[in-house]
């Protein structure tokens, strides 16, 4: 899988389906500028937090927005990969799968 172009796909079928439910979408979108606004935490370790969640709950198009963020949060490999570390103690062998994924999608996004 090419993490890029799995990306664009993700940000396409999003802009398509914004267009279906713009109110929805701009509902969720406020919400999302808020939790990462607001609160005491950083937005780095905001993120870490949703990728370990997105690893859990198996979703790959969130695993690479979150991982995209997080490389331009300035996220070292090292990092990414403790957060995979707690996702799988949390997530199990499923969790073990997707983390691997997540893992890829980060050395293929940060390839030069």
């Amino acid at each position: 899988m090419n993490w890029n172009d799995k990306l664009e796909g993700t940000r396409q079928g999003l802009r398509n389906l914004n267009k279906a439910i713009p109110d929805t979408a701009q509902a969720f979108g406020a919400l999302g500028k808020a939790v990462k606004q607001g609160g005491v935490l950083e937005f780095k370790q905001k993120e870490f937090v949703a990728l370990g969640i997105a690893v859990a709950l198996r979703c790959e198009d969130c695993i690479g927005l979150h991982v995209e963020a997080l490389i331009r949060a300035g996220a070292s490999r090292e990092e990414v990969a403790d957060v995979l570390a707690m996702s799988i103690q949390m997530g199990g062998g499923p969790a073990m799968m997707y983390a691997a994924k997540a893992m890829t999608c980060f050395d293929d996004l940060t390839a030069k």
